[in-house]
């Protein structure tokens, strides 16, 4: 809940920036994960990947009630 209050203040920009960020992160951590390397951040991809999808539906949100114009 605390994380989706967070994400209702931000602008349209800065989710679109923290959505880049994220999805960096995850594919480095995909990467280490395949290397083998991930040990202590093996369950962070999880994580991640659930801060993705919050940030792609508040944007879709946005969308639908026309707050958003691209």
């Amino acid at each position: 809940m605390k994380q989706l209050k967070k994400l209702h203040e931000k602008s349209d920009k800065e989710l679109d920036d923290q959505l880049t960020d994220m999805r960096k992160e995850l594919s480095r951590l995909r990467i280490l994960s395949a290397r083998g390397t991930l040990a202590k951040e093996s369950g962070k991809i999880k994580g991640v990947r659930r801060n993705v999808a919050r940030v792609m539906t508040e944007i879709r949100r946005r969308e639908i009630e026309g707050g958003r114009s691209d």
